[in-house]
């Protein structure tokens, strides 16, 4: 099993400690790349034993035939992996197509 990420994920994970800290979501800069780091390693080691659900239509625009499951960070926060699954040389990959938080689109779960 692997976890892999379209650019764009990564790129916005990166750009995420930069705008949790300046947006004062933490104090210090280290502790919001410290809750970036444990966001990416709880999907990497998690994504396969969570409950995936299939996409609502609206998130079709970053892939088809996606599902996501949820990863709660605190009381108030929940984010949630779109992805797609498929089969390379007998290995399950999960690719992940699109990110965000229950602030962002829980309108559209």
């Amino acid at each position: 099993m692997r976890v892999l990420a379209m650019p764009e994920v990564i790129d916005y994970l990166d750009n995420l400690v930069d705008i949790l800290f300046e947006k004062g979501y933490f104090s210090y800069a280290e502790d919001a790349l410290d809750y970036v780091d444990e966001l990416r390693n709880e999907i990497k080691a998690k994504l396969h034993t969570k409950l995936h659900i299939p996409a609502p239509k609206y998130f079709d625009r970053y892939g088809k035939n996606m599902k996501y499951a949820g990863f709660p960070k605190n009381k108030r926060s929940t984010w949630y992996v779109f992805f797609t699954t498929y089969w390379e040389n007998g290995e399950v990959i999960y690719l992940i197509r699109y990110i965000a938080n229950n602030h962002t689109i829980a309108q559209y779960l």
